[in-house]
């Protein structure tokens, strides 16, 4: 049986040098639960390890965590990449690592801490994971679909890091399961600022990097359940499964 899914399917902890300390894994779940939040994504830059450490937080507790990661291409895009599992997430984490070079400042940059379900710092996270990657579009979005996930182009309207800042136009050959809208902008203006985009289903997220815009972007989906699988189906408008735009 469907049922809305109130979804904030982009999130960062504060193992993003840009995210506040603030922004640990309980934190982020008793916030999220606070604002009625059936499904969030974890989706640190270039980097994986506060993921589990939500999804532990969130065990037992009315929330869906998906572990995910917000990729940086070789070209300067923001790719969110989602999956069912850590596992998956994981499998993807050593390739981005594997092409992701330089060592992070935190004089410059901010601190990458590794916080555990209990809010202890395990330790720092030292690669410059505002880095872009060696890897093109193509290749992280192929990967993200080798091993199960999602691939979203983030944030489409923000005027750096984008698709359609970076390179001017969405290439048609490559295979985004969605675009992200900011909250700034919303769903329905965004339809009217990019008609020529009417063909990809549409999400809106608050890419919080702050407890306190946890939920300021969200997207209703119809599921039976809060699972990769079905929101693929939501987005393709198959089974019933649909985004409420």
């Amino acid at each position: 049986m469907l049922r809305a899914f109130r979804c904030d399917l982009h999130l960062h902890t504060c193992l993003s040098p840009c995210a506040d300390p603030d922004m640990s894994p309980r934190a982020i779940v008793e916030k999220s639960i606070a604002e009625n939040i059936d499904i969030i994504a974890v989706c640190d830059h270039n980097a994986s390890e506060n993921a589990k450490f939500v999804v532990r937080s969130a065990q037992g507790k009315p929330l869906i965590v998906l572990p995910g990661m917000e990729v940086t291409s070789r070209e300067e895009v923001h790719i969110l990449a989602l999956f069912d599992t850590i596992e998956s997430l994981w499998e993807i984490q050593g390739i981005i690592y594997d092409h992701l070079a330089g060592t992070n400042r935190e004089e410059f940059f901010g601190y990458q801490a590794i916080v555990n379900d209990l809010d202890e710092v395990e330790g720092f996270n030292d690669r410059f994971l505002l880095g872009a990657t060696g890897l093109s579009l193509h290749e992280i979005v192929d990967c993200i679909h080798r091993y199960g996930g999602l691939a979203i182009a983030s944030h489409i309207d923000r005027e750096g890091f984008s698709v359609l800042t970076q390179l001017g136009f969405l290439d048609p050959d490559i295979p985004f399961d969605a675009l992200e809208i900011t909250y700034h902008t919303g769903t329905r203006e965004g339809r009217m600022k990019y008609p020529e985009l009417s063909p990809y289903p549409f999400i809106e997220s608050s890419d919080a990097h702050y407890i306190e815009d946890i939920g300021k972007g969200t997207t209703t989906m119809f599921l039976e359940r809060g699972t990769i699988d079905e929101i693929k189906m939501a987005f393709e408008r198959r089974g019933g499964r649909y985004i409420r735009e």
